[in-house]
């Protein structure tokens, strides 16, 4: 599992996609999570504003994530 370090109160789907290199531009999250499985906290989740903070987990088929306040 990777961390996230995020300074802010939260992030977005969409920008923790960029963030890690998984997308090149914000742009291509939306037709990145229609095409893909991604659960957050066990849910799945398909909305690149979904906001992100310390403790969630993200889940990317063989990608994980957790955030966490830097």
């Amino acid at each position: 599992m990777k961390t996230i370090k995020i300074n802010t109160e939260f992030i977005t789907l969409g920008q923790l996609l960029k963030f890690a290199g998984i997308i090149d531009a914000g742009s291509a999250a939306k037709i990145f999570l229609q095409t893909k499985e991604i659960t957050v906290n066990g849910e799945s989740e398909q909305r690149r504003g979904r906001k992100l903070r310390p403790g969630d987990e993200i889940n990317l088929g063989s990608d994980k994530f957790r955030i966490e306040k830097q």
